[in-house]
């Protein structure tokens, strides 16, 4: 029987230690993938960590895979063996519920995580449902694409959702791992971008990555200037906000959507969303179809994850890296 092998966590916080698990027959409507590169995503400190009490020991964490099809079901038509793509969060669905009919299998009740009672990738290779091994247009690093599958869909989604576009002021919180994505297609979506950031030190860099305007928010002189001027804001940070100044700086009928989960619960005025029919909105990663068209846009907007490279057996050290936010902007695997 074959085997896979990687890096699993024993325990929670436990460090990745060399692991095996045998593999059957490959399923019918499934691919096997050689690993040639896996991001390294907050989620999967939070899975390492048993932080969201998901986890089940041992496991290989990793969700944000490029690699090339090895092998193929006997029902795939649509990926072909040398074919190289990418897996993000999910590794399959139900393929019947409604949201699976109409093409939202990421909020399918029964989907199926890649690294959550199962074995991700910070592996040399995985198998997946072929509809979530999304093709990887031609030159793009695969690198650079890693981080996309995740972090980048996550900031896409919702531009895309809530119908961004030339007109649109969209403002980005927080210039890290997801915000630094979120201004680059912020920015080939043709709108105004605003970066927010506690940091002085990332203007230049937001600016060369597609921010218009950039607000310290630190200074509550800027974020008063701020109040009433955007259409969309991205809110990219996992740490306590104040959400109600986010609410303040949007337009009539504007939206502020989470993409951090906050340790403690918001705290917003019902009025401050009533007067202007304002919105709050969360959003998760996405489906393999806004997977296939955010790789295409960024492919043709030259939209990259600026990356941090670390050796497949080096993942201890990314993960404590990352866990000490000392990477600018991802961590990625190389097998």
């Amino acid at each position: 029987m074959p085997e896979i092998r990687g890096l699993a966590t024993h325990a929670a916080g436990a460090q990745l230690l060399p692991y095996k698990y045998s593999v059957g027959e490959l399923g019918p409507h499934e691919v096997e993938v050689k690993i040639t590169h896996c991001g390294v995503c907050h989620s999967d400190i939070h899975l390492i960590d048993n932080d969201w009490g998901l986890s089940k020991y041992p496991f290989i964490p990793g969700h944000e895979i490029v690699g090339t099809v090895t092998g193929v079901g006997s029902e795939v038509t649509d990926r072909k063996l040398g074919e190289r793509v990418g897996i993000g969060w999910q590794a399959d669905s139900c393929g019947i519920c409604e949201w699976c009919r109409q093409g939202d299998e990421h909020l399918c009740a029964k989907a199926q995580p890649t690294c959550i009672g199962r074995n991700g990738g910070y592996a040399d290779a995985i198998r997946v449902n072929a509809k979530f091994a999304i093709p990887v247009p031609e030159g793009m690093e695969s690198e650079n694409v890693a981080p996309l599958l995740c972090g980048g869909i996550t900031v896409y989604s919702p531009l895309k959702n809530w119908l961004a576009r030339p007109s649109s002021r969209v403002g980005v919180v927080g210039i890290g791992g997801l915000g630094h994505m979120g201004l680059q297609f912020a920015r080939a979506f043709g709108c105004e971008v605003t970066a927010f950031s506690t940091s002085k030190d990332k203007e230049a860099e937001a600016r060369t990555l597609g921010a218009h305007n950039f607000v310290n928010t630190r200074e509550n002189g800027e974020i008063k200037k701020a109040a009433g001027s955007l259409d969309l804001i991205l809110c990219t940070v996992s740490a306590d906000q104040d959400f109600q100044s986010f609410i303040a700086m949007l337009r009539p009928k504007g939206t502020l959507v989470v993409l951090g989960a906050s340790p403690s619960p918001m705290q917003i005025s019902a009025f401050s969303l009533i007067g202007g029919q304002k919105a709050l909105a969360g959003s998760p990663s996405g489906s393999p179809r806004d997977l296939h068209e955010m790789l295409d846009v960024a492919a043709r907007h030259k939209v990259k994850a600026i990356t941090e490279k670390f050796a497949m057996k080096d993942a201890n050290k990314a993960v404590d890296k990352v866990k000490k936010n000392q990477v600018r902007y991802r961590a990625v695997l190389a097998n």
